[in-house]
């Protein structure tokens, strides 16, 4: 099959060119070097040369997976899953033992995101945290720190932490099943779960869920602050708590705040959640901004003065993800607008001015909107501002409407023009569709809770 898509590589190409209308430059830029490396278990695993195409695995992934898939089974007859790599993970690795990692991540989609204890930066602010980590993976047994409770404020690194332990244990102890949720996924699993039970007039499908999460050696939840108060959920998850913890089998959380300060919280479970090990996280110092900065540099080909890199590290404090994200801010800036010039610190201050103000508090603004809200539902923005009306996109985009009203002071017809809307009458009805729905449905609600924590972040 890897033979087939080769020898039909350019035929894939030009059609995915043609059909989906990639102008020249991105066409010659992004699609042209990719490189088939492999194919195993229906997967077929496609190289980004780092070198010179840069840091846009993600930006690949989010907008031409499908694509691709749609091409190739045009061209082939073939249904293919497909899985980027950059070319020097490839290189580092080796084909035979990447497949092997790709089998993993194919099986644990979450492992997907590349978190490891390798790319975790230690620092006084989560050393602590990331010891403890690292014991619970080497023994997950439930004998040590059961459970490990994490918490901190969002984008320190707890999720990094979490998947670090589950890769650690499925990599090194494959003996043990290990299962990774968010609390929003076991919420909809449980609100699943339960109108299907009311639907087939049976408890088949509640039975079914407490099988998948109770017969595992390792769970790990994360924000579990999404839960708390929320009756039927909450429950059904402090009953699979219960139903573990028993068993001896570990436990794993993450929150927002500690177990003392959540408010609905009934004290049998704030004793279990303290019964193990309770740590916080703290926001990184300068040094390990510097450091976390300097990790990313490593593997890209433009190379940013140290000034820049302080620039960064002094001005974004509170949130590594928002760090992260202003280096690659930067390097997308340097590609599309200097491609052959040297990034200079004035430079960086234009191409970050929407990521920092350093007299001013965070403003949050319907650009900024639409891209959290396109990121939460694997979209691209440019699909929430088309014309298309499918449920997967008039969801998400009466969403932006919704929280563009409540979260900016723009009036009802820049709200429109924003989200390239003929008129604010639009806006009206998708705003009160998302507020009628709310008093209803549980899962929008937490969905909301969820995308203000990002914008805030």
């Amino acid at each position: 099959m890897k033979n087939e898509i080769k020898d039909k590589w350019s035929e894939i190409i030009t059609y995915l060119r043609d059909e989906y209308l990639i102008n020249g430059v991105l066409f010659r830029t992004w699609i042209e070097p990719l490189e088939v490396i492999s194919f195993q278990n229906d997967t077929l695993v496609i190289a980004i040369n780092e070198q010179t195409q840069g840091d846009i695995l993600d930006l690949i992934e989010k907008r031409y997976k499908i694509p691709f898939q749609v091409a190739i089974e045009v061209k082939t007859g073939k249904q293919v899953d497909i899985r980027f790599v950059y070319k020097s993970e490839i290189e580092e690795k080796g084909v035979s033992s990447y497949n092997k990692e790709n089998i993993l991540e194919e099986k644990y989609p979450f492992l997907k995101q590349g978190h490891s204890f390798d790319t975790f930066v230690v620092s006084s602010s989560n050393n602590i945290a990331y010891a403890a980590a690292v014991a619970v993976a080497e023994n997950p047994n439930g004998q040590t720190y059961n459970p490990l409770f994490l918490y901190s404020g969002p984008g320190l690194g707890k999720t990094h932490l979490m998947h670090s332990i589950a890769r650690y244990i499925l990599e090194n102890h494959p003996e043990y099943s290990v299962m990774y949720t968010t609390s929003e996924n076991f919420m909809n699993n449980v609100v699943e779960a339960i109108r299907t039970n009311q639907k087939k007039q049976d408890t088949v499908a509640t039975s079914n869920l407490r099988k998948n999460y109770r017969n595992v050696d390792v769970l790990l939840i994360d924000d579990i602050q999404f839960i708390i108060g929320k009756d039927s959920t909450q429950v059904e998850f402090f009953n699979t708590f219960e139903a573990l913890y028993q068993s001896g089998k570990q436990l794993v959380i993450s929150s927002d705040r500690p177990p003392s300060q959540m408010e609905h919280l009934d004290m049998r479970y704030r004793s279990r959640f303290n019964s193990g090990m309770t740590i916080d996280i703290q926001p990184p110092d300068y040094e390990t901004s510097m450091a976390i900065l300097r990790n990313k540099q490593e593997n890209s080909d433009i190379q940013l003065d140290d000034d820049i890199l302080s620039y960064i590290a002094t001005n974004i404090k509170s949130n590594i993800r928002i760090l992260e994200g202003a280096y690659n801010k930067i390097l997308l800036y340097a590609r599309f607008t200097n491609p052959n010039q040297k990034i200079t610190l004035s430079m960086a201050e234009e191409a970050l001015k929407d990521f920092i103000s350093p007299n001013e508090n965070m403003v949050i603004t319907a650009e900024y909107i639409i891209e959290i809200v396109a990121d939460h539902f694997s979209l691209d923005k440019e699909a929430i501002l088309s014309e298309k009306r499918t449920k997967t996109i008039t969801l998400p985009r009466q969403i932006c409407m919704y929280l563009c009203d409540e979260l900016t002071n723009l009036t009802l017809k820049e709200i429109a023009v924003k989200l390239k809307r003929m008129n604010h009458s639009t806006v009206i009805h998708g705003i009160n569709k998302i507020k009628e729905d709310l008093l209803v449905d549980k899962e929008l609600e937490n969905t909301i809770l969820v995308l203000k924590k990002k914008l805030n972040s």
